[in-house]
């Protein structure tokens, strides 16, 4: 007979979310981690999840039961895996996050994992700003319709790949002879993009008599929206073709875009804006990346 847990046994009160009730151990745990992880985009739900099962796994107990240098040896154990270093500060803050909700709501008695630290990141951002050569490049020397218009949307509307997926044709709108795309992106927050001529005109002749709730990039062989990894391999050839040797992804594009535009002049509020920044010091960072000037040349040297 399954075990059931009562109200104790999962350091559970008369107050927690789940105390009245009797569940396995195992039920309670997924309920637990689907309380946590309900109202997250689709795409944090699947990183978060992966990274919650990567630490059960490791501490192999109910998570009720685990200690401070569990999740500390947990926190060596990431740093000493093949896992990129941002890999290793996602996975920890997600399970942070999760003992930290968990003890917020009550279920979990104590928060053992407060006073662990994610790796602090190295700051690459520089080693992944494309130049504006290799961006028209990379657009110039893509044949198919479909992919240079979706090339043009990542680095002129500064789109992030999920936010590019996830567009209908109702969500784009005519603005005279340009137009705007409405875009759903991080943390469920909603901007409007304006959209360049040259890109409104690209995406107006790739339309045809697709109806509204029809994917503006559209997969030929599943008909449904494109998925980040073929967006990926798509952005990967186009760097190939254009003879960039470096793993370009479509984050790369949008880093382009505030990069450039900062650098030609654009008001550092109207590139956060644009890009959905909800901080000016995002945005702000790519100011610091490629600097235009250095107090180096005031020195005698």
């Amino acid at each position: 007979m399954q075990h059931k847990l009562s109200s104790v046994a999962f350091g559970m009160t008369a107050r927690t979310p789940f105390a009245q009730t009797e569940l396995s151990p195992l039920d309670a745990q997924e309920r637990l981690l689907s309380m946590w992880l309900h109202g997250k985009s689709p795409h944090t739900q699947s990183s978060y999840r992966l990274a919650a099962t990567r630490f059960l796994e490791f501490v192999s107990k109910p998570l009720h039961l685990v200690t401070l240098a569990e999740v500390q040896g947990f926190a060596t154990h990431l740093a000493e895996s093949n896992l990129s270093a941002n890999t290793q500060r996602t996975t920890l803050s997600a399970v942070k996050s999760l003992l930290k909700f968990g003890n917020q709501i009550e279920v979990l008695s104590a928060n053992v994992g407060a006073s662990v630290s994610p790796p602090k990141a190295k700051d690459t951002l520089t080693e992944r700003i494309l130049t504006e050569l290799e961006v028209q490049a990379m657009i110039a020397l893509e044949t198919k319709e479909r992919n240079r218009a979706m090339l043009r949307l990542l680095y002129g509307g500064g789109l992030r790949v999920s936010e590019l997926c996830a567009l209908k044709w109702r969500d784009l709108t005519r603005r005279g002879d340009t137009g705007q795309a409405t875009v759903f992106g991080k943390g469920s927050k909603t901007r409007v993009v304006l959209l360049p001529a040259t890109i409104w005109q690209e995406l107006t002749a790739l339309r045809g008599n697709a109806l509204a709730d029809a994917p503006v990039f559209q997969s030929r062989k599943q008909g449904g929206h494109l998925t980040r990894s073929q967006v990926m391999r798509i952005v990967q050839a186009a760097a190939k073709r254009a003879g960039i040797d470096a793993k370009v992804s479509p984050h790369w594009l949008r880093h382009a875009h505030a990069s450039h535009s900062l650098d030609r002049g654009a008001p550092i509020h109207l590139v956060q804006q644009t890009l959905g920044h909800s901080s000016i010091a995002t945005t702000s960072r790519y100011l610091h990346a490629r600097p235009q000037d250095s107090s180096a040349r005031f020195l005698p040297l």
